[in-house]
């Protein structure tokens, strides 16, 4: 496979550069076959529009990774919902119904942190723990890479929609991400 171009993102392949990804990341890409890409970025961007901006990414190629929690008989459940950078997760309709709980809202970022092995605003669906469930929108599953989180905040993963959608844990989920409304 090629090396993706995807803005000004200098990618390589995500096992040549180790240094580039989160513990729990490098484990979960070692046991697969999937081509992955990584770029070091500035980690003082690596907040999706300041990202976007500076490294010339479209939002509509760039994917966030949202952690979302709730409560059913006592027992956690959380899902990682992938959507679009110009979509808002569904977090009060599909993501809870999903979860099958009453009530679901993020996750605290010192329990997703402490929970993935990742940094806040690097959060990616590799690598998550195993019990997570991984909810993908179809515009994200569609893309032919999509850039995510790689566990830091010093770089990013570009990884193929199909990859991201078949990854395990993962589901594609109609209408997961709603559009943003513009001011």
């Amino acid at each position: 496979m090629t090396t993706p171009t995807i803005g000004r993102l200098a990618t390589v392949p995500a096992r040549t550069r180790p240094d580039l990804l989160a513990g729990p990341v490098k484990t979960a890409l070692s046991s697969s076959t999937a081509e992955v890409y990584v770029a070091e970025i500035d980690p003082t961007l690596a907040d999706t529009a300041a990202f976007c901006a500076a490294y010339d990414v479209a939002p509509e190629e760039s994917a966030n990774c949202v952690v979302v929690a709730g409560k059913r008989e006592g027992e956690p459940r959380v899902a990682a919902s992938l959507i679009l950078a110009t979509t808002r997760a569904d977090v009060n309709g599909i993501v809870r119904r999903r979860l099958g709980v009453r009530k679901a809202s993020f996750l605290a970022m010192d329990d997703a942190v402490s929970q993935t092995g990742m940094e806040y605003g690097g959060i990616t669906p590799l690598g998550l723990p195993g019990d997570w469930r991984i909810l993908v929108d179809p515009a994200v599953a569609a893309l032919p890479f999509a850039v995510v989180g790689s566990g830091l905040r010093g770089s990013k993963l570009a990884v193929p929609g199909p990859v991201l959608a078949t990854w395990p844990g993962a589901e594609v989920v109609d209408g997961l991400g709603r559009p943003v409304q513009q001011a």
